[in-house]
């Protein structure tokens, strides 16, 4: 598992708030398809930044998606995003 699916992973499913990058967010995590699949959609709260992916764990091997983004901006965004308390 790479570290971006493990980051991925540890974060809680459902509707959050949390900080990437110095910035705060409201995060919504959806899983489907047995854990096979899933959705992240993050908006910056007080801003303009918008997060939008899908990850796939297939058998051939993971896949990233990202909406109308760069993988680096996603991956980035993952591994740095703290949920709050």
């Amino acid at each position: 598992m790479t570290s971006f699916a493990v980051a991925l992973a540890a974060l809680p499913t459902g509707t959050f708030r949390g900080t990437s990058n110095g910035r705060r967010y409201v995060v919504t995590k959806t899983v489907l398809a047995d854990s096979r699949t899933t959705k992240l959609i993050a908006e910056e709260l007080g801003g303009a930044d918008y997060i939008s992916l899908n990850h796939f764990a297939l058998t051939s091997g993971t896949r990233l998606k990202p909406c109308e983004m760069s993988a680096d901006k996603v991956t980035a965004f993952v591994q740095d995003l703290v949920p709050d308390p």
